[in-house]
């Protein structure tokens, strides 16, 4: 084939130069669309294992509390994203029960659209995270896990633990490159009603064809001093690392 864009796939997983085969696409390219599409519908509604996701954070020393959206099944995930932004009332009452230390970051995990994403990346990313934290003296609270939960989620924990800011791992919408992308998103001051405007996106998590774990937590310990020192997150939070570094 001597498309000039095959030089080109090295720097990307975005399909290009896929050649023809007649007026269609050449059988290898068909399979591999399929392929992707159909690891793309099993990150959807592949089922978390949160108790053994809980069973391996405890073994990093974690704290960890299991919590619940009012969502009933994966089906109304899908349908209801309303109600994967908030939690239970059996929950809520939970955590407002909960005698947890005065916490500086509510860190949260949720699957998402891609319980792959999670079960694959989530505990290294977190060893990380915590790490970091720890290094920094950082306060963080019992990780809280919730299946199917949407990013919004952070805002109602948050609230609920009184903390300073709030993390939210959530598995990414899968594409037809990359089925198990992790996204964080962090907040200042969580409480419910908060708008996307107001929080801070580290997205593509998934090494090693995207972000490293270990550069995923540096980014977000610098956005979270940052967000704490100045009180504020979201597009009046911008990211300076880089100048930090030079």
């Amino acid at each position: 084939m001597t498309d000039s864009w095959i030089a080109l796939r090295r720097f990307t997983q975005a399909r290009i130069a896929l050649g023809r085969a007649g007026h269609a696409l050449p059988t290898r390219a068909v399979l591999d669309l399929q392929l992707a599409h159909a690891q793309a519908r099993d990150a959807v509604h592949f089922p978390w294992d949160i108790e053994a996701f809980a069973g391996q954070l405890r073994d990093l020393g974690a704290e960890t509390l299991i919590l619940e959206t009012p969502i009933s099944s994966r089906s109304e995930y899908l349908r209801r994203p309303d109600l994967g932004r908030e939690l239970s009332e059996v929950s809520r009452s939970r955590l407002r029960s909960l005698n947890a230390v005065e916490a500086d970051v509510a860190l949260i995990v949720t699957n998402g659209l891609s319980s792959t994403a999670v079960e694959r990346h989530g505990i290294p990313l977190l060893r990380a995270i915590l790490n970091g934290y720890r290094s920094r003296q950082i306060r963080v609270s019992p990780v809280c896990l919730v299946a199917d939960g949407r990013v919004a989620l952070s805002d109602d924990i948050g609230s609920l633990l009184a903390a300073r800011v709030a993390v939210i791992i959530v598995g990414e919408r899968p594409g037809l490159s990359a089925a198990d992308s992790l996204g964080l998103y962090l907040t200042f001051a969580p409480q419910p009603g908060n708008s996307d405007a107001q929080r801070n996106c580290i997205s593509n998590i998934r090494p090693p064809q995207g972000l490293s774990y270990e550069d995923a937590a540096a980014k977000l310990l610098y956005l979270t001093g940052e967000a704490i020192r100045r009180g504020l997150s979201g597009v009046a939070l911008k990211d300076q690392m880089a100048e930090l570094l030079d």
